[in-house]
């Protein structure tokens, strides 16, 4: 019985030793197979730089509209070198009237003022001179002898031509006479617009008053804006034969603007080149060179050059010193977008594209600039649409937690 137990207690040892042997020996399965599981646990990998996706800012069309956001598709431009120099603007040389009188009288109405709008061919104001008064009666005379004597050598020529009824010196002698009236009549005329009577008043003359003879109109030679006014009533004018200037007339609905360029940036100036013209803090037009001066000033060293602006709303005024940029060379770019359209977030250059989810933050690389445009150079596609202008509530949006990045 003994001997029995002794034999099961020694198989009982035999299998557990067995059991410990299987578990921790060299082969061990059971550890194989812990370390092949830690193994096949995919490893954290980050996103590479490169690929790194763009904050968006999610905003729909209503709120696109809402903020006033402006849209434009980028795509090629032209873009021009400049050279910049300072200048002056100055009125239109064509475009200033001087309206003078060389007749002797006194003012005896003025209608304008200084800075009135007038139109060409307007009053301006009234002359009274004996001078006047004489032309006038003077030309009344030629008229009315001319038209007496007109009749008279039709008759004449009627009477000798169908039955010789008068003799043909007769005839001859009105026809002669007639002549010398329209002569002195045309004279007469002649006088009268010399003296700045214009032909409507001329024709008037016979139906006119006779209080109004000794008057003269002075009329606007062109359209503008009076600058000057240089009488006053009762100024005599016209003393000694001497022209006497009366108003300064100015249309400054396009002015010049007259540059110092010097002799070594002449060589690329050229007449019909376009021009820039700023001012801080103030507008911005583009004009066109018209005159390039062969001369240069003996102190400067610098020669004159004239370029046209339009001027609509009268915003150039002239004696306003201005920067004028002048185009001396372009080239093509395969990207610009409007200077407005950029913005720094954290020293970087960024424009905002649209998306179908809103716009995304895109940085870019900058070129050339020219006149509100600016070329990029990486990171913007032609074809592409951007927030042209009030794009700060986008850069506002970058800072929210609702931005996706």
């Amino acid at each position: 019985m003994s001997s029995r137990k002794s034999i099961l207690l020694l198989g009982l040892a035999a299998i557990v030793a067995a059991g410990a042997f299987a578990a921790w020996g060299p082969g061990a399965p059971a550890l194989r197979k812990t370390t092949s599981l830690v193994a096949a646990e995919p490893p954290q990998q980050s996103r590479p730089q490169g690929e790194k996706q763009n904050p968006v800012i999610r905003m729909d069309e209503e709120r696109i509209a809402l903020a006033k956001i402006e849209q434009v598709k980028v795509g090629p431009a032209t873009m021009a070198t400049r050279l910049s120099v300072p200048a002056v603007v100055a009125p239109d040389a064509d475009r200033v009237a001087h309206v003078s009188v060389k007749l002797s009288g006194t003012v005896a109405e003025l209608r304008k003022n200084i800075g009135d709008e007038v139109e060409k061919g307007e009053v301006l104001g009234a002359l009274e001179s004996r001078e006047v008064a004489d032309a006038k009666s003077e030309y009344m005379a030629a008229r009315l002898s001319n038209d007496l004597q007109q009749d008279l050598a039709a008759r004449d020529k009627a009477a000798w031509g169908s039955s010789k009824a008068i003799p043909e010196q007769q005839y001859i002698r009105s026809r002669n006479a007639a002549s010398q009236t329209a002569m002195r009549l045309d004279i007469a005329r002649q006088k009268l617009l010399a003296l700045g009577v214009d032909e409507s008043e001329i024709a008037a003359i016979p139906q006119a008053p006779e209080e109004t003879l000794r008057l003269q109109n002075v009329r606007a030679p062109i359209s503008g804006r009076v600058a000057e006014r240089k009488v006053d009533l009762g100024t005599a004018v016209g003393r000694d034969n001497l022209e006497t200037e009366l108003f300064v007339i100015v249309d400054l609905s396009r002015v010049w603007v007259e540059m110092a360029v010097n002799s070594s940036d002449l060589p690329v100036v050229r007449e019909g080149q376009s021009v820039v013209v700023s001012v801080r803090g103030g507008p911005v037009g583009a004009g066109k060179i018209i005159f390039v001066s062969p001369l240069l000033d003996k102190d400067t060293r610098a020669a004159r050059v004239v370029a046209t602006l339009d001027n609509p709303d009268r915003l150039w005024r002239p004696g306003s010193f201005v920067t004028a940029a002048i185009a001396v060379d372009s080239r093509p770019v395969s990207v610009a977008v409007p200077a407005v359209a950029v913005q720094s977030v954290n020293g970087r250059k960024v424009v905002f594209v649209r998306t179908a989810e809103g716009f995304e933050k895109r940085d870019v690389v900058l070129g050339l600039r020219d006149d509100g445009m600016v070329e990029v150079t990486s990171g913007l596609a032609a074809g592409e649409t951007i927030a042209s202008s009030n794009t700060f509530p986008l850069k506002a949006e970058l800072s929210k937690p609702g931005v996706e990045d």
